[in-house]
């Protein structure tokens, strides 16, 4: 096993089977994607791992091959795996298949897996290179990473502000701060996360659907599941999302000591509700609840407010990414506060910021997104 030097064709054989991995929705499993070259150099086959419990996209890549994979080479943006799980294990298909050369994009970061996939494959007297375009292939799966090592899941903070820094007007009035392109590139970020979430503050002044309605995402089954964080579980059951929940699951995070009648009356009309542990401020200890929502197998969630949410995940450092759009208005210094709600830091130099942010429109309207690192 060696580690690869990128290639031309290699760079490019792998973004191929990158392109393929972004299509996939297979959580809790991580996003996969396959090209196979044949013996000439020429692309043969591609394919991604569509969902859970289905075949990996090395499996499927191979058979679209058939013989025209010997002597040939398998790009895979993820080592492939090594051990007995829902499917059986992608090695023996590649060891079958007769390619004599394997490129890989990263290595599984599962710590729970006696994987050894590249070594195995070394052993067999494969060629076998890992990290083409490694940046990129532990990019697409650092949701999943984040999970499978930390138990938690991978969390993406989405704020939508005026250029003073405001998110609703003195009257109260938010809709709408952003135009419509915003609206619609969240209706995009939805469709990429395992569940989005809101405060119960939203949710009882905004009165969301929280659903994946632009066309094609939503034929395509990218709805989300939804969540409330509700600590005294006020949510209305005359709410969109109530009235609802019998179409799209509805997750409500709710106290220990919410009232019981508020959580079977939920339960009756297709809520699940989950009981975190209360923080010391009388709240949903976020942590604890993200927690949870790992245990139910969320790998990822866009929170999409509100206040006191956002600033929860802040103070706790855990929010991993930030999406803002920012409207070319003036909302005034008696409009509704920022979209955070916390301390703060003392500096500049202590506060969070984005890591190479990504600065883009969507309509009038400024959007900036990339990862949040905070300082030590």
């Amino acid at each position: 096993m060696t580690t690869a030097s990128e290639s031309d064709f290699d760079l490019a054989t792998m973004r191929l089977a990158l392109e393929e991995a972004r299509k996939s929705q297979p959580s809790p499993n991580p996003p996969v994607g396959a090209v196979v070259v044949n013996e000439a150099g020429e692309v043969v086959a591609a394919a991604y791992h569509v969902r859970a419990g289905e075949e990996h996209a090395e499996v499927v890549a191979l058979r679209r091959a058939g013989d025209a994979a010997r002597n040939g080479t398998i790009f895979v943006t993820l080592e492939p795996c090594n051990h007995h799980g829902r499917t059986p294990p992608c090695v023996d298909t590649i060891l079958r298949s007769g390619v004599r050369r394997v490129v890989i994009g990263c290595l599984d970061p599962n710590p729970n897996v006696d994987g050894g996939g590249a070594a195995r494959l070394t052993e067999a007297g494969l060629t076998v290179d890992v990290g083409v375009a490694g940046a990129e292939a532990r990019a697409l799966i650092a949701p999943w990473a984040k999970f499978i090592t930390t138990g938690m899941p991978y969390v993406s903070l989405k704020l939508a502000l005026s250029l003073d820094g405001r998110i609703a007007t003195r009257s109260g009035s938010s809709k709408w701060v952003t135009g419509p392109e915003a609206r619609a590139k969240v209706q995009e970020l939805r469709a990429q996360h395992d569940v989005v979430g809101v405060g119960i503050g939203t949710a009882l002044a905004d009165d969301p659907r929280l659903t994946v309605r632009t066309p094609g995402l939503a034929e395509q089954g990218r709805c989300p599941t939804r969540a409330v964080f509700d600590t005294h579980l006020r949510l209305p059951l005359h709410s969109r999302l109530v009235q609802t929940a019998r179409e799209v699951p509805t997750w409500v995070l709710t106290g220990e000591d919410a009232p019981g009648a508020n959580e079977q009356a939920l339960v009756d009309a297709g809520c699940v509700v989950l009981r975190v542990p209360n923080s010391a401020e009388g709240r949903v200890e976020v942590s604890a609840a993200l927690r949870i929502l790992a245990a139910q197998g969320v790998v990822s969630i866009l929170v999409e407010g509100g206040a006191e949410l956002a600033g929860s995940l802040l103070a706790a450092r855990l929010a991993d990414e930030l999406h803002a759009f920012i409207a070319p208005i003036l909302l005034g210094p008696r409009g509704r506060p920022g979209a955070v709600d916390w301390a703060g830091p003392d500096t500049p130099s202590e506060a969070p910021r984005i890591v190479d942010p990504r600065w883009a429109l969507c309509g009038r309207d400024a959007y900036v997104s990339g990862p949040l690192a905070f300082p030590r």
